[in-house]
């Protein structure tokens, strides 16, 4: 339920390659997200073991028993009253690494089922952006840029993407709202 770009290996070689630099924490992996309320600094790193929820086996934790170091780190871009537009930048690469951390941080992905973003729109009075975040259907999470090492001729790609329209229309409708449009 994330979007934006993704790499995709073609043969063997390419895989290898590619799963290499994934192991390494080599491939650049930059995300946009909307999160509820606003971090009380401007930039930060979270870093934390990331498993196995002991309890919800369908949900990562930092509580896990035997969980991987994860690093993330993160900048508010936009804050808006009720949420913040965030970069996400990752320096490893755990399952649901980002969704854990700012859940954990305590600020969930807006429109997050599986890790409280979406219990957290009580605290929205807004009903027209209370149904934006309904409409998104998923995370409010976008894989804006993607680099890495072409398996095949060794030249560093980079491939970055705007935000998808449901995300888009919530921050136009946050910056109407700011600037009274």
């Amino acid at each position: 339920d994330t979007s934006g770009v993704l790499v995709v290996a073609k043969n063997d070689q390419a895989h290898r390659s590619l799963s290499d630099q994934f192991k390494e924490h080599t491939i650049k992996r930059v995300y946009l997200a909307l999160v509820f309320g606003s971090p009380k600094a401007d930039k930060g790193r979270i870093e934390s073991a990331i498993g196995r929820h002991p309890v919800d086996r369908k949900r990562m934790s930092g509580l896990a028993r035997r969980g991987k170091q994860a690093v993330t780190h993160w900048q508010a871009i936009r804050r808006y009253p009720g949420l913040t537009l965030m970069r996400l930048k990752l320096e490893t690469g755990r399952t649901h690494q980002i969704r854990v951390h700012l859940t954990e941080a305590g600020h969930p992905l807006a429109g997050d089922p599986v890790y409280g973003g979406g219990g957290r729109l009580t605290n929205i009075r807004d009903p027209q952006l209370i149904a934006l975040i309904k409409g998104l259907g998923r995370q409010a999470l976008h894989a804006k840029t993607l680099g890495f090492i072409h398996p095949r001729t060794n030249e560093y790609m980079e491939f970055d993407t705007e935000l998808p329209a449901d995300m888009a229309r919530i921050i136009e409708y946050l910056e109407s709202q700011v600037l009274g449009v």
